[in-house]
This record gives structure tokens, C-alpha cells and sequence, in this order.
């Protein structure tokens, strides 16, 4: 059985911590949504401060709700729409610090000020993204999008993989 560890030490420490979990409980396993799902619960516990923590996969020219953890969300963003869209489309990270200053925000829980949010690139090309919002603005800075961007190259390996 698998045992989360406390979370603590330094801001550096703590994402170590949760990387290294991520792992543990990937390791074996196969199955993208299985492997989303728990790379989801686990962020959700580890962050503080967050409402909202999920994938958004690339299916066709849009982004498709995947495992997440939070209320109910938007099921279809297009790309070049949005934190996500915009993520997605340029493919690089955003953190925005006040939702409500980003032209063409998509309001999915109006309880959301602030935004981070993560391309997943297999081979070069678009997977989807990680998503995480906050209600609090200006929650993420710099340490948080270079170890959540460490977290989702530990966990890309794993994903889009058939069982052989």
C-alpha cells in the first residue's frame, strides 16, 4: 500500500518529496488515466491553497477534460482559448497571477483567481496540459512552475503507453 509522506522542510523540499511519491506510485503502471488520476490526487493533496487540479488532453484542434480533482469543470477548451487553450497552443507554461486580467479567460469556477498551468509534450508534440487554480492571486511563483514543470517530465514518460 501506498503511504503519503508529510510534506515538510523547505518549498524545494516538499516538491522533491512529491516528485519522488509521483514516481512511487507510477513506476509500474501503464494506463494514462490511472497515472493522471493519481498524478491529480496527489498535487491535490500536496498543494495548499489550490481549488482545482486536473489534465485536459489533446483531441483534435481542442483540450478535453481528463482525471481531476475540484468541481465540475469546462469539458472542452479550444486551443488558443483561455490559460489552458493558450498554454496548449504556444506550448509553454503560464502562471497568471490574476485570472481576471487574461484576455479570453474561461471561467469554469468563478471562486478562481490565479492560474498555472503546464503543456505535456511526449516526442515534441502535444499531449495536453496540467491545470491547477487557485482562489487566492498571485499564489504561484517562479519555484512553483519550475517544480511542477519537473513533476510533469517525471510523470510524461508514463503516459500514452500501451501495455506490450
Amino acid at each position: 500500500m501506498f503511504i503519503v509522506e508529510e510534506y515538510k522542510g523547505s518549498k524545494e523540499e516538499k516538491y522533491d518529496l512529491v516528485t519522488k511519491q509521483l514516481l512511487a506510485l507510477i513506476k509500474d503502471e501503464y494506463n494514462t488515466i490511472a497515472n493522471l488520476s493519481n498524478a491529480s490526487a496527489l498535487l491535490n493533496y500536496f498543494l495548499d491553497r489550490v481549488n482545482w487540479v486536473g489534465f485536459y488532453l489533446l483531441e483534435g484542434d481542442e483540450l478535453v477534460l481528463g482525471p481531476f480533482q475540484g468541481l465540475p469543470a469546462c469539458i472542452r477548451i479550444p486551443l488558443g482559448r483561455g490559460v489552458c487553450g493558450t498554454a496548449a497552443k504556444e506550448g509553454k507554461t503560464l502562471r497568471v497571477a490574476d485570472v481576471n486580467e487574461f484576455s479570453g479567460h474561461i471561467a469554469c469556477d468563478s471562486a478562481s483567481q490565479s492560474e498555472i498551468v503546464i503543456p505535456i509534450l511526449i516526442d515534441g508534440q502535444l499531449f495536453g496540459v496540467l491545470d491547477i487554480d487557485s482562489p487566492e492571486k498571485n499564489r504561484f511563483d517562479e519555484i512553483d512552475e519550475r517544480l511542477l514543470q519537473k513533476f510533469v517530465e517525471t510523470l510524461t514518460p508514463f503516459l500514452g503507453k500501451n501495455k506490450d
